[in-house]
Parts: structure tokens; C-alpha cells; sequence
């Protein structure tokens, strides 16, 4: 009796997106984002309502651009002072390129591509159920590539 072997399953998102987000609300603030920027080694911070519905994006370049303009002279007390009233809201992006879980793994890397992103939030429906980046598919590689020596 023959064995049947099925084709491999393609690549989808879910295969290679991180469930575990960092994200915050609107209402938390520019400090907030920053700490957790750099604790957590993250360049991108899914923003959510309560229900953990996404509702905006602030990536490090966002932070780095718009968190402090044209007082970036002011000393570090001010800055920070500045920091701590300004709100995600501010200065996150609203309108959000975003992929679910089961679209083929090329849909996610062609939209990064084309688009210039660093990321893509992966939701069902409009719930934050991951997050894919740039960093996920390079791991992917080195994995795979590790596989074949």
C-alpha cells in the first residue's frame, strides 16, 4: 500500500507572528511608551482600547519625531516633565496597515515591502491578536538556514 504524503502546508502568519504584544492605551503617556521602548527592546507598541480592540500604532521613529520637537534643547528635568503630559494618543498613527492570522505568510512580507513598514498588527476582526515585524521573518531565516548546515 502506498503512502500518500500531502504538499506542505503553506506559511501563514500565525506561523511566524509573536502573540505576546507589548501594547498600551491612549491615555498612557509618552513616558510610559518610552520605559517601555526601552525595557522591553520593542520599536513598535500596538495601541488598544479596553476590549483590546487596536486602535493605533507609535513606533520608535513616531516617538523619536514628534515626542518632543522643537524643545529637545530644554533640559532633562523639562524634558521629562514633557514627557509625562503628553499622551499615545498625540502622537500615534491611526491609520493602521493590518493582516489576520491565517493570510499566507507572502501577503504579510509583500505588504511590508511595498508599503516601507516595520511591523503589522495581526487581528481578527479589529482585536489585537499579534504582531509581525521585520525581525520575525529575519529569525526565520537564520532558523532555517541554521537547519540546512
Amino acid at each position: 500500500m502506498a503512502t500518500r504524503v500531502s504538499p506542505p502546508r503553506e506559511l501563514e502568519v500565525r506561523d511566524l507572528m509573536t502573540d505576546k504584544v507589548f501594547t498600551l492605551k491612549t491615555t498612557d503617556t509618552l513616558e510610559e511608551l518610552y520605559e517601555l521602548m526601552d525595557e522591553k527592546h520593542v520599536r513598535h507598541v500596538p495601541i488598544v482600547d479596553r476590549e483590546g480592540d487596536l486602535v493605533g500604532l507609535v513606533t520608535h521613529r513616531d516617538l523619536s519625531r514628534s515626542a518632543l520637537g522643537p524643545q529637545e534643547g530644554l533640559p532633562l528635568n523639562v524634558q521629562e516633565e514633557i514627557l509625562r503630559r503628553r499622551k499615545v494618543r498625540e502622537i500615534m498613527a491611526t491609520e493602521v496597515d493590518t493582516i489576520e492570522p491565517d493570510e499566507p505568510l507572502e501577503v504579510a512580507a509583500e505588504m511590508l515591502l511595498e508599503n516601507k513598514i516595520g511591523c503589522v498588527p495581526v487581528v481578527e476582526g479589529e482585536h489585537l491578536v499579534g504582531i509581525l515585524t521585520e525581525a520575525d521573518f529575519v529569525r526565520f531565516y537564520l532558523e532555517r538556514a541554521g537547519g540546512r548546515r
